[in-house]
C-alpha cells in the first residue's frame, strides 16, 4: 500500500474551513477617494495630481507601519493595489474623513493649498477586510 506523498515545503497545510482561502484573498489596499464635484470643472491632470499627492503622503507618513513597508517591497512594488472611489462634494469627503478617525483608520485628506480646499483622501495600506466596509457605499470614480 503507498502513501501519498508529503505536501512540498512551501505549500501550506490546509485546515480545511476556509481561513487560508480568506488570507490569501485578504490584499493589502489603498483606498483613494476624489470629489466628484471637482471632476469636469478642474483639469483631469490636476485632479489625478491630487489623488497622487493624498495617496504618497499617507504611504510617507505611515511608511514604518508594516502593511505599508509590505506593500511598498520589492517583491510587491509592482502589483500595488488601489480603489479609486468618489464622493459628491466638500461635505461628504470632510464626512468620510470624520468616519475613518473615528474608527481609528490612518488617512491623508489632502488640503490644496493656497485654496485651502479638501480635495481628495487616501488611507495608508491595509487589508481590505479591515477597510472595506468603510466605502462600500461609494462609487468608483469614472
Amino acid at each position: 500500500m503507498s502513501q501519498a506523498p508529503p505536501p512540498l515545503p512551501d505549500a501550506p497545510a490546509s485546515s480545511g474551513d476556509g481561513e487560508e482561502n480568506k488570507q490569501e484573498n485578504d490584499v493589502i489596499v489603498q483606498y483613494v477617494v476624489l470629489r466628484r464635484d471637482l471632476i469636469g470643472t478642474w483639469p483631469l491632470g490636476s485632479l489625478v495630481t491630487q489623488g497622487c499627492h493624498a495617496s504618497v503622503s499617507a504611504v510617507w507618513e505611515h511608511r514604518d507601519d508594516p502593511l505599508t513597508v509590505e506593500y511598498c517591497s520589492p517583491d510587491k512594488i509592482d502589483s500595488m493595489h488601489k480603489v479609486t472611489l468618489e464622493v459628491k462634494g466638500e461635505p461628504q469627503i470632510l464626512n468620510l474623513a470624520e468616519k475613518l478617525k473615528a474608527g481609528g483608520i490612518a488617512h491623508k485628506l489632502w488640503i490644496e493649498q493656497p485654496e485651502n480646499i479638501p480635495t481628495c483622501l487616501a488611507t495608508k495600506p491595509y487589508a481590505k477586510s479591515t477597510v472595506s466596509s468603510y466605502f462600500k457605499k461609494l462609487k468608483l470614480c469614472k
